[in-house]
């Protein structure tokens, strides 16, 4: 059985970075509400040896943007990791979204058994097919990611559910 690449991955991502979007709408609100300094949340991780909020916002844009390029077999945008803001993290989503949302389903077609390499010219080099990078790689990389944001907020307080992490579908 062939699954259609675009629909198995562009779609997913607009739904859960929009979702994410509104989560971090919520956390914003919550601090102003709340008087609690922003950074609070934009420094704010699960355990020390884990990535603060802000970066795992960046490295969900960045596994969607960079799965679905390479899907396409383009170029990845590069972004500046440099956000420190709610403004900028949103910023970063949206800019994602709009890139995602140029790419076009003929673009990812055939991408199943596109051969991506992982970490070129390392040790760690390793060959997948462009099924096994969505399937197997990127959208779980993605996920974790988009979730373990969603679970740093949760747990400082802000009123977010399953819900608002799935977005609209």
């Amino acid at each position: 059985m062939t699954i259609s690449m675009y629909s198995t991955s562009i779609p997913v991502f607009k739904q859960i970075l929009s979702g994410l979007s509104d989560v971090l709408n919520k956390a914003e609100a919550h601090a102003t509400e709340k008087k609690i300094d922003a950074n609070a949340f934009l420094q704010a991780r699960l355990f020390p040896d884990m990535f603060a909020l802000t970066r795992q916002v960046q490295i969900a844009a960045d596994f969607a943007k960079s799965v679905s390029s390479r899907l396409a077999g383009i170029e990845v945008p590069a972004y500046d990791d440099n956000e420190q803001t709610f403004a900028e993290l949103q910023a970063r989503i949206q800019k994602t979204l709009a890139f995602i949302s140029g790419l076009t389903p003929v673009q990812l077609e055939g991408s199943e058994n596109l051969e991506i390499v992982l970490r070129p010219g390392t040790p760690k080099e390793k060959k997948l097919t462009g099924q096994v990078y969505l399937l197997q790689y990127g959208l779980p990389q993605f996920f974790f990611h988009v979730t373990t944001a969603y679970d740093i907020l949760r747990h400082n307080g802000v009123e977010i559910g399953k819900r608002d992490f799935m977005g609209a579908y």
